[in-house]
């Protein structure tokens, strides 16, 4: 960290530091683009992963905390830039040199309103176009009169703004088209199947040929940020589970590693140990619903009874320690809630017994299917530069050649004392995401089959002060979900509440690399690529 901080200070001098876990780098707006582009492209640094920008009130100022990650050295930064002007706030954009830095702008824009110099599609992500306020702001207003339930459809527009700066150094507001004049646009969606929730897609077409895609989201945002900022720590954390549902326990894990780091918590090495189990029992039953779910959207119909005998094989073994198959709000601060149950250990060996036999019967029913090799090899290909711009982690990011398992790179809990492998591909495409979350299956049976036999006797969780405050700072901690890395934000003002929860999602930026990945092939294809990429909308809308 310090030969890191002599760099920066050698080459931008105006850059201030925060110790912390990590490098805080803050730097001026005006320096902010050029300093970006260094972390970026010089090889000292190497820092071509955005990880996520987080927007923040700090009430006499606003701002943005960008996470910056090298995928060669796997060194880690974040950098702070503000802006003093709270009635016009402008800062830079850096969506010319990370792909997803465009819809992460967006995003911040939406709920914080600062415009992004630069960003060429300067509206609202989450919230309806005519929505009055930001609501992440700290002096937002919250009457309902201000925005009232409509019964109209949403008013759309075939314009966005982009904020341009001339060379004297003002800033002038330009409206350009979303779609060319003569695009033929389609609606697909809003919809349900596919796409694990309600999202649409206006994509112009030529023909069958896809030209671009102009991605809806919002439709089932529910505000989870901004109401977190009201409750306790421990009222947070049930939301884990209605993000991405088949994700609860790997979400429970983040958030409450996040407090508990924080708050300078020990964990018992028997609640250390469920949580590792119960994620990787996630990410196989997760796995194997993406398996049935993506090959009847194929038309493979009959894949989605062979993989749910597995699932539900899972969700029988969660409801008996967890008391529920879906919403499981099983972690807690300090441990998990209750103890395993009486028979899980014998439940959890009959299931991997079962489950070599049921991978082999997937792979003989389907992978080999000459229709399936037709529709899916080749088709939608991402490649490991675009996948690492565009942020696109998880098996899809490791189908694309891009090592990014967080349980490998940064290691957690007692992840780093397991034998497994990282599972990664080259070819990028359909196929490869697909065949890459059918290995993962594997590699997490043989993460359990090594603790099952070892759950050590202890206690199942620690002592918590009963009304916990944290100290005074800000901490980001993240985990391998089941669908990429998930991380969490918190910043504290030493109050009982949270003042900035962020959460970072992988579906957000599967969705938001959509269009780049789809523009040239059919519209049939979009099925294909879209269920391979395994994203679910109440996770990016949160």
């Amino acid at each position: 960290m310090a030969e890191l901080k002599d760099t920066i200070a050698r080459i931008f001098p105006e850059a201030t530091f925060e110790d912390g876990d990590i490098l805080t780098v803050n730097i001026p707006d005006a320096k902010w683009h050029e300093f970006a582009k260094t972390l970026r492209d010089n090889p000292e640094f190497g820092f071509d992963f955005l990880v996520t920008i987080v927007g923040m009130d700090w009430k006499d100022k606003l701002g943005c905390v960008y996470y910056l990650t090298s995928t060669k050295t796997n060194r880690h930064i974040s950098v702070k830039v503000t802006t003093d002007n709270l009635e016009t706030p402008m800062l830079h954009s850096v969506a010319d040199l990370w792909h997803i830095a465009g819809i992460f702008e967006r995003e911040v824009y939406d709920f914080f309103g600062i415009v992004f110099i630069g960003n060429p599609d300067m509206r609202r992500l989450f919230l309806d176009i005519d929505w009055k306020g930001f609501p992440l702001r700290k002096d937002y207003d919250e009457s309902e009169e201000l925005n009232p339930v409509s019964t109209e459809n949403e008013r759309q527009s075939d314009f966005t703004d982009t904020y341009v700066e001339l060379p004297d150094g003002k800033v002038e507001k330009r409206q350009v088209r979303v779609f060319e004049e003569d695009d033929f646009v389609v609606n697909i969606g809003p919809q349900h199947p596919a796409t694990h929730g309600v999202l649409r897609f206006r994509t112009a077409v030529d023909g069958e040929n896809i030209k671009k895609i102009d991605v809806y989201m919002g439709y089932i945002h529910r505000g989870i940020e901004k109401i977190c900022e009201k409750l306790t720590y421990p009222q947070t954390l049930h939301f884990m589970d209605r993000m991405d549902y088949f994700s609860g326990h790997p979400y429970h894990h983040c958030l409450c590693m996040t407090i508990e780091d924080a708050a300078g918590i020990e964990v018992p090495r028997r609640a250390q140990v469920i949580r590792v189990l119960m994620d990787e029992l996630s990410r196989i039953a997760s796995h194997c619903l993406f398996i049935g779910t993506f090959c009847m959207d194929l038309g493979a119909t009959t894949m989605l009874f062979y993989t749910l005998r597995v699932r539900e094989q899972i969700l029988d073994i969660m409801e008996k320690t967890c008391g529920a198959r879906m919403t499981f709000n099983y972690g807690c601060i300090g441990g998990v809630m209750q103890d395993l149950a009486p028979d899980f250990v014998e439940d959890v060996k009959a299931l991997l017994e079962v489950l070599p036999k049921n991978i082999k019967e997937y792979n003989k029913l389907f992978t080999g299917n000459v229709i399936t090799k037709n529709r899916m090899e080749g088709v939608g290909c991402l490649s490991k530069a675009d996948a690492i711009s565009w942020a696109v982690t998880g098996p899809s990011g490791r189908a694309s050649g891009w090592a990014c398992d967080v349980r490998k790179t940064d290691p957690y809990s007692i992840y780093g004392e397991l034998d497994f492998e990282q599972v990664v591909k080259t070819e990028g495409d359909s196929m490869a995401r697909f065949k890459v979350r059918m290995e993962e299956m594997e590699q997490s049976a043989k993460i359990i089959a090594q603790l099952i036999d070892s759950i050590p006797e202890g206690e199942i969780c620690a002592k918590v002060p009963k009304v916990l405050k944290l100290p005074v700072g800000h901490w980001f901690r993240k985990v391998e979900g089941c669908r990429g890395t998930f991380g969490v934000y918190l910043e504290s003002d030493g109050t009982t509440s949270p003042y900035r929860l962020k959460l970072v999602p992988p579906s957000l930026t599967a969705a938001a690399a959509v269009d780049h990945i789809t523009r040239g092939n059919k519209i049939a294809d979009l099925i294909t690529i879209g269920g391979s990429l395994d994203y679910i909308v109440p996770d990016m809308d949160r």
